[in-house]
């Protein structure tokens, strides 16, 4: 792809190997944990998304349905009806990766369509059988997400991440998905106990060891605010503590709602040689 699409995929692709990078969260749902309803007019959105971009999103990531445990399933063709509007606005205003948070193939096929680079699989290409075609075939990047389907406390949770990509890399090269396009997600608050959360970050080297960039989406999540006893809106401070320690750990890109504080605390880790 020669595209000016395959330049930015290509571009996103090269810096995650140089810098860490911030990607910011624009969902366009009306029952999102943390930001749902606020997003849905694609007017809005672009203009989230441009303020993300300003605060020092690289990436923005949007999603049309909610991930949260207890949301009911979004019929496709409402998924793109939500997201294909503020994608191809954002990818025609603004100069910036867009990736789009989706485990349908028909979803991610639009998406790339529109402009998208990127697909954010939470189910790491399991839940569709055909997104691995459609990755492939769009030439997209894609993030591959440690999501077992269910929590199971009794399992070695390195073993299970490492068998989890072992299969997620031999799917990616039959349907012929470059490795180097390939992303990793440890999977926080998805098919996980509580204490596996903490674990799956403690234990990022198993997927540091795939040679792949790592990208960690923690943001706000229920973990933080079990430990912390905190709610959504008051989860900065921990979602903000979690993230430096796992780019220190060696995550290359986090997911964030709060990419203002984010940006000044990459800011400060390098400055203070954390990036070593």
């Amino acid at each position: 792809m020669t595209t000016r699409r395959g330049q930015i995929r290509d571009a996103l692709l090269a810096g995650l190997g140089r810098d860490l990078r911030i990607m910011g969260i624009l969902n366009v749902t009306p029952d999102s944990f943390s930001d749902g309803g606020l997003y849905l007019d694609a007017d809005v959105a672009v203009a989230r998304a441009a303020a993300m971009r300003e605060e020092g999103a690289d990436v923005i990531d949007i999603g049309g349905e909610s991930t949260r445990p207890d949301a009911a399933p979004v019929p496709e063709k409402d998924e793109l009806a939500r997201t294909g509007a503020a994608i191809r606005a954002v990818c025609r205003d603004m100069d910036c990766p867009v990736s789009i948070d989706t485990y349908k193939a028909g979803v991610a096929r639009a998406a790339a369509k529109a402009g998208a680079v990127l697909v954010n699989d939470v189910w790491g290409m399991t839940r569709d059988p055909e997104m691995a075609r459609a990755v492939a075939e769009t030439e997209s990047a894609v993030v591959i997400t440690y999501n077992r389907g269910a929590a199971d406390d009794s399992i070695s949770l390195a073993d299970d991440m490492k068998a989890f990509f072992d299969r997620a890399f031999h799917c990616a090269k039959e349907a012929g998905i470059p490795r180097e396009f390939v992303i990793l997600d440890p999977g926080i608050g998805f098919s996980k106990t509580w204490r596996q959360n903490f674990e799956a970050l403690a234990r990022l080297d198993v997927m540091l060891d795939y040679g792949r960039p790592v990208l960690v989406g923690l943001s706000r999540k229920s973990f933080i605010g079990r430990l912390l006893n905190k709610t959504v809106g008051e989860r900065e401070t921990g979602t903000l503590i979690a993230n430096i320690v796992a780019l220190q750990r060696g995550a290359a890109m986090i997911r964030v709602h709060d990419v203002a504080a984010h940006k000044d605390a990459l800011k400060m880790l390098d400055a203070l040689g954390g990036q070593a």
